[in-house]
């Protein structure tokens, strides 16, 4: 019976060791910070996470093809820019705001999907890193940004535009948490049941052997950046609704809040392993630090550090990890 209890935690330990952590978390925070254990909040934290970990979701198919996207961010301001840039001049020319609403966000979602594309395109024909490329495409975006906008938000969009980033389903459940946890069914299913899943993992493990094997290496990177710029820019679409502007200051850092839930939740830099219920676990694990230590009225300033030592201990634990299964 005793060896069974020791194999049973030394599983616990090295598969579900954030899962350990994160409940244990949220029993520390529950008994400390009287405020967090309540519907309320609980909702609250799915809101403040919602964004960013639709953004993460693709950032863990990128990440695991062996790429990485340092644009999320800078996009996010581009696509909420472009929106309501296009709504205001669709307006003035005399269309109806529900069309022009539409054709605004189509407009902003299929410049993301452009600008992922750009980054892969640089990637399977010039070789260039997208570590690079997507370096230059943040400073360019959010040079874009600041060019359709004179640097000032945009403000022309109906009161009823603001459910899609501030409302709330049953009066109880924020609408951005809604469409965060449909896109995190979507991607699970996708990864882990498609043939297009398992190709994003064959090309991050070794993409001359899934070359190889027939897969078409530079359409899957493509499609991987080109959905998490789309995820990025409608995030930016929801900023947007949220603050009812197209501000071209918005979504700055946020590529680093992005990878650092991807990492937390085990994939690798080095592409090949990962999983989107990870990061699933990632996106929450910093949402319920973050919303403990606000609670417990924390400097911003001591979150910052905090954040970066959980990045390094995520790094450390997937090590511990990987040297248990060996």
């Amino acid at each position: 019976m005793s060896k069974i209890l020791a194999i049973f935690l030394v599983r616990v330990r090295s598969r579900y060791i954030l899962e350990v952590i994160l409940l244990a978390m949220c029993v520390v925070f529950a008994f400390i910070a009287p405020r967090f254990f309540t519907f309320g909040n609980f909702f609250n934290v799915l809101r403040n996470i919602s964004m960013r970990g639709i953004i993460a979701f693709g950032m863990t198919m990128v990440i695991i093809a062996g790429e990485i996207d340092l644009s999320v961010g800078s996009m996010v301001a581009f696509g909420g820019c472009v929106a309501a840039w296009a709504v205001r001049y669709l307006t003035r020319l005399g269309f109806d705001v529900v069309p022009a609403i539409t054709l605004g966000i189509a407009a902003a979602l299929v410049l993301g999907f452009l600008a992922g594309s750009l980054n892969s395109f640089m990637r399977n024909h010039f070789n260039v890193p997208t570590f690079i490329t997507s370096l230059a495409l943040m400073a360019s975006l959010s040079g874009f940004a600041m060019l359709i906008t004179n640097g000032f938000p945009i403000t022309p969009f109906p009161e009823w535009f603001n459910f899609i980033g501030s409302g709330y389903v049953f009066s109880v459940i924020p609408f951005t948490a809604v469409i965060f946890l449909i896109i995190f069914g979507i991607f699970h299913v996708t990864m882990n049941y498609t043939s297009f899943g398992r190709s994003v993992y064959a090309v991050g493990g070794n993409a001359e052997a899934a070359r190889l094997s027939g897969i078409n290496v530079r359409k899957v990177k493509l499609i991987g950046l080109g959905i998490t710029s789309l995820l990025a820019s409608l995030a930016g679409v929801m900023v947007s609704s949220q603050i009812m502007s197209g501000t071209p200051t918005t979504g700055r850092g946020w590529e680093l809040e992005v990878i650092s839930a991807v990492i937390i939740g085990g994939a690798s830099l080095s592409g090949g392993s990962g999983s989107v219920w990870g990061t699933f676990l990632g996106v929450i694990f910093l949402g319920v630090i973050f919303n403990g230590l606000t609670l417990l009225g924390v400097s911003e300033y001591w979150q910052l550090v905090i954040r970066g030592a959980l990045i390094l201990g995520a790094v450390l634990l997937n090590t511990f990890k990987e040297e248990t299964k060996a």
